[in-house]
């Protein structure tokens, strides 16, 4: 029975058969067992919070790209999955339902709002894991890790204590970016820089010796409250002399120095700068260079405290114009400027971040960097690609302070310190005592040893930054601290993909981690891709309200047509891409050119299917030169070969994009458009036998390897296209065959040159029939000269091809032209002249008589169009729209009667 693919290919249903099967048997399963040469990449964990978004298809489509294709070359493959437990967005999530029940998470408690987080998580966080699911990624599933999960809880235990116990943990009172909303400290990643429109106050603040005043200019007048210094450049001669005086703070009354400090732009403002270390990081690094005192005026819920006076319990932006209507009142408002400048947003609370001076938990970054600089300065690992972002990397680790882990959260792993508070009244100060410990029994223990059986131990509340647990996941996702088989053979592990945003907050704390803990970097290489940019070339976000819903282009095109457009559009590692889109209709042109390449490749399979008489590639056996190949077959061959060479460097290197379009023109040019047309003649049941079954050969072996070749960009219509070609059944599949090997011996750029001009030469014949009118029925004579032999040649040994595809019943190839050749029309191919007679194939006058009707048509269409277009009151009154179309119209018009002349003076 001849196996054969349905007409129509419907997306939809292939590819979910495809994600079940591959899921239901466990195709991407990992084995340290079986050896071989390991690849192994973990999934840069998005947030369990999550729904799959464009930067997220792109990814992880990258990713699986490279994971297809090294499991293919018959690498030992693990793609492991997972999610990130999101401490902020989760607790958002939770607060905002608490809140529209009129209730807070203290309400609750700690114990019951951790159980009402956990029955979320189960309800709602597997939410973006099902939607990867649909990108039909190959990872193994049956290793999907949760950054809160026992393994994963137990890692950041370990790493705690051991950092701890080795000195390089330390709680202390430092500057830390607060948001006032969830009233947390957050990272740096946390935190959006918006550019604002806002203001610039000048204040005067007076000598202290009534000799006259200082003007220093703020974006936050407020915080002039918490003024501790006034500083200057040391080289600034308008105030060298006032340097060691004292100004009087306004308001406040509080005498503060003049300092010097070369961090200090005599060109912003003044030249004078208020210097408040409490709540401003530049500020912070001036007041310990010069022992000022520290003081916070702030709460955490960004109201103002005791330190703040008169202005004590305002919200900090109440404030902030109270403050200024005093100084205006006390005569030392010198003007308001406005002032466009970037601020600090809490990415979760939407809230500006407030600098504030809080008792954190630190780890000490300078020895961990030291190594993560050493392992990149002497043997250049991690390899970035593209390169330039090796300097990038190394700057940010030089560059690096000492990284507040605390957050004020509930939801995450909980700091494994208790504090002896029979120590300090029963409460948690400051100087209150402390046992870190993995266990609170372990702590209690330690403490009683310590203060006496008497001592009352209470938890710290606070819990770690999420990216802490996710600094480990390279090796904590493995099994570390065990020594398992997973983590000795697949780490460390190949490839970190990733975009370049997070260099720093992750891929850094990741090499940072793993130097420390494994004395190995996590990674050998670290490919940057760029981001997904909207229609109009702009970066997509919530806050514009431009993003591109993946999921949708999948329900209307399919996966693999999505994911072939968003490889295909990668230029260059690390390039951002540009998705086109039609916000009206949701239609996406590029994504539709991908659709139509996956219908083309299904249409050309069932041809090649329906011509192979039931039998398989595997039946028909491999085409080669002893078995009678001809000319087009060897060309072919040649073809596919230079392109299994040309896709495997290109996913050696990481040009993915290349790899794609190579493959695009491969399949749609060279194999449907040529190859197909080259045999169809030797597959008609009166075709000579053996030509017929090298064609059988031909075709059966090409559309396999390029089912391979294709396989990691589409893995669906391939994996359904393969399994009906080679009619296995369903103990193998596609995803795990032998990528294709290049056989040098048959790639032959000669014969490839030989038929460019042999396809050349048809076009050529093709465009002269339709400039004729030449019917397609109508089998025309051809004459085709040159004074090349070698050209001659070959065109004589390709005729066949000529006259088959070109409908040409009479070829003469000739180094000289019969001068009476009666009418003709004539082309160029190189330097080979086409010529077609015309006598009894055309009627001349008939032929001259259309034209001229047609001519006659265009030319009016211009005349209307070009009145339109002069008449002013068309051009004022008709939207740009209508009046840009009558001139493209204009335009095509000219260039149509441009072409309709020339055909004139040949007829």
């Amino acid at each position: 029975m001849t196996a054969n693919l349905p007409p129509q290919y419907d997306p939809q249903a292939t590819e979910a058969k495809w994600q079940k099967y591959w899921e239901d048997n466990q195709t991407f399963k990992a084995d340290p067992e079986k050896g071989g040469e390991p690849y192994c990449v973990v999934i840069p964990p998005p947030n369990v919070t999550g729904s799959l978004h464009m930067g997220h298809a792109f990814e992880e489509t990258l990713i699986d790209v490279l994971v297809r294709y090294h499991r293919m070359t018959g690498r030992n493959t693990l793609w492991l999955p997972g999610t990130d437990h999101a401490s902020i967005a989760v607790q958002t999530i939770l607060e905002k339902q608490l809140k529209a029940e009129g209730k807070t998470r203290h309400d609750l408690g700690r114990e019951k709002f951790l159980e009402r987080a956990w029955e979320w998580k189960a309800e709602s966080g597997n939410t973006i894991t099902n939607q990867l699911r649909s990108l039909g990624v190959s990872v193994d599933w049956s290793r999907e890790r949760f950054t809160m999960d026992e393994g994963l809880s137990a890692a950041v235990l370990e790493a705690f204590v051991r950092l701890y116990d080795e000195g390089l943990i330390y709680r202390g009172n430092y500057l830390v970016n607060w948001c006032p909303a969830s009233q947390s400290a957050v990272s740096d990643l946390e935190v959006d820089q918006q550019e604002v429109e806002g203001h610039l106050w000048h204040f005067r603040y007076p000598l202290t010796d009534g000799s006259g005043y200082l003007e220093v200019a703020t974006t936050r007048p407020e915080t002039m409250l918490g003024d501790t210094g006034v500083a200057v450049n040391p080289q600034d001669d308008r105030y060298k002399h006032l340097i060691g005086k004292t100004v009087t703070l306004p308001i406040v009354n509080r005498e503060i120095p003049i300092i010097a400090d070369e961090f200090v732009d005599p060109t912003f403002g003044t030249g004078c700068v208020k210097v408040t270390p409490a709540h401003d990081p530049n500020d912070f690094e001036m007041g310990k260079r010069h022992n000022l005192p520290f003081i916070n005026i702030m709460n955490k819920d960004g109201t103002l405290n005791e330190n703040a006076g008169e202005f004590q319990g305002q919200d900090r932006f109440v404030a902030r114009k109270n403050v200024v209507q005093r100084l205006e009142n006390d005569g030392v408002l010198v003007k308001i400027e406005d002032y466009k400048h970037t601020v600090p947003y809490s990415e979760r609370g939407k809230v500006p971040v407030e600098p504030l001076l809080s008792t954190q938990w630190f780890v000490k970054i300078d020895p961990l960097s030291q190594r993560a600089l050493e392992a990149l300065d002497k043997s250049n690992s991690p390899v970035f690609f593209p390169d330039r972002w090796t300097k990038v990397y190394r700057d940010w680790l030089v560059k690096l302070k000492d990284w507040c882990i605390s957050r004020q959260l509930w939801w995450g792993h909980q700091i494994p310190a208790w504090y002896a508070v029979s120590e300090t009244q029963g409460e948690i100060t400051d100087t209150t005592p402390f046992i870190v410990a993995k266990t609170e029994a372990e702590a209690k223990e330690k403490a009683t040893a310590k203060f006496g059986n008497d001592v009352q131990l209470a938890r710290d509340p606070d819990v770690l930054d999420t990216w802490f647990s996710s600094g480990l996941w390279p090796f904590s996702t493995l099994g570390w601290p065990d020594e398992t088989k997973d983590l000795e053979f697949y780490y460390p592990t190949t490839t970190l993909v990733t975009g370049f945003d997070i260099i720093f907050f992750w891929v850094a704390r990741m090499t940072m981690m793993a130097g420390h803990f494994t004395g190995k970097m996590p990674f050998d290489t670290v490919y940057i891709h760029g981001l997904v940019l909207d229609e109009n070339g702009q970066k997509m976000s919530k806050s514009k309200n431009n993003g591109i819903d993946p999921l949708l282009l999948i329900g209307k095109y399919g996966t693999d047509a999505l994911r072939y457009t968003l490889v295909k559009e990668v230029v260059g590692a690390g390039q951002n891409i540009r998705m086109e889109y039609d916000r009206k209709t949701d239609e996406s042109k590029s994504v539709e050119a991908s659709r139509n390449f996956t219908n083309k490749l299904w249409n050309a399979a069932r041809f090649v299917m329906m011509n192979l008489e039931g039998q398989t590639p595997q039946q028909l056996g491999s085409p080669s030169v002893e078995a009678g190949l001809e000319l087009c077959d060897r060309w072919i061959l040649s073809r596919y070969y230079q392109v299994v060479q040309e896709s495997r460097n290109c996913l050696e290197s990481y040009g993915l994009g290349e790899a794609a379009k190579g493959l695009y023109e491969f399949i749609w040019g060279d194999f449907c458009d040529w190859y197909i047309e080259l045999v169809k003649s030797r597959l008609q049941q009166d075709a000579e036998p053996n030509s017929k079954k090298v064609a059988q050969q031909t075709f059966a072996f090409v559309l396999e390897g390029i089912l391979k070749l294709l396989h990691p960009f589409m893995p669906h219509i391939t994996e359904e296209i393969w399994h009906t070609l080679t009619q296995t059944g369903d103990d193998q599949c596609l995803a795990l065959q032998a990528y294709p090997e290049a056989d040098i011996s048959l790639i032959d750029a000669e014969l490839e040159q030989q038929f460019e001009l042999l396809f050349g030469t048809i076009r050529t014949v093709r465009n002269l029939r339709a400039d004729a009118d030449i019917k397609p029925s109508v089998k025309v004579t051809a004459i085709l000269q040159s004074e090349s032999e070698k050209e001659r040649q070959i065109i004589s040994d390709g005729g066949v091809y000529i006259q088959d595809l070109a409908k040409v019943e009479n070829l003469t190839v000739t180094a000289n032209l019969d001068a009476d050749l009666g009418q003709t029309i004539a082309g160029v191919v190189g330097t080979v002249q086409v010529l077609i007679p015309l006598a009894g194939v055309v009627d001349l006058a008939a032929l001259r008589a259309k034209l001229e009707k047609k001519l006659s048509k265009v030319e009016a269409e211009i005349k209307h169009t070009a009145a339109r277009l002069t008449n002013q009151k068309f051009v004022d009154k008709a939207t740009p729209d209508v009046v840009q179309g009558a001139r493209d119209a204009l335009a095509e018009a000219e260039k149509q009667a441009e072409i309709l002349r020339d055909r004139l003076k040949v007829f």
